[in-house]
């Protein structure tokens, strides 16, 4: 995982709901293509027009608050979102995005500093995000856990890599 994350912002207001983030009606789709088309659709139709791999979602309080459909962080995920930052999350959301190995952080006030299409530098090794080379916020840093987990794509594969160290370990011969 990329210590120092750069892109374009997208701003989203308060109580960001995982019905905005990706609209139950499309919670047919199982190919990543194709969650990935429909992204942020309920509170603005045209992002995955304008998204490019590596944008910083920013949000105010409650982002990915309502139901547990993890299709959401896929979407966010599969567009190519590098890291969301909002003032906070809500849990399931949270859990899901990092299992899925999508950064998020927390930052107060995040949503008042930025505005759609400024150009942003988060910086996880020193906890900033910098807009034009000035740091504008220090965010909270993550865990060494989460930051494990990230860097190992999910958990999943972090469950993998495990499970292929201890097989190593107990049978030296494979």
């Amino acid at each position: 995982m990329k210590k120092i994350l750069k892109g374009n912002a997208f701003v989203f207001g308060k109580n960001i709901d995982t019905d905005q983030i990706y609209p139950g009606r499309f919670v047919e789709y199982t190919n990543v293509e194709d969650i990935a088309k429909y992204a942020m659709f309920g509170a603005d139709p045209e992002f995955t027009k304008k998204v490019k791999a590596s944008d910083i979602i920013i949000a105010g309080t409650n982002f990915g608050c309502g139901s547990s459909r993890e299709h959401a962080a896929i979407a966010l995920k599969a567009v190519g979102i590098s890291v969301i930052i909002a003032e906070s999350f809500a849990r399931i959301f949270y859990r899901n995005a990092i299992n899925l190995g999508l950064p998020l952080i927390v930052c107060p006030h995040i949503s008042q500093l930025v505005s759609t299409g400024e150009e942003l530098e988060v910086d996880l090794t020193d906890a900033t995000v910098r807009k034009k080379e000035n740091i504008i916020a220090h965010i909270e840093p993550m865990s060494d856990y989460v930051l494990s987990l990230l860097n190992s794509g999910g958990i999943k594969p972090m469950i993998k890599k495990e499970l292929e160290k201890k097989t190593q370990k107990d049978n030296p011969w494979q």
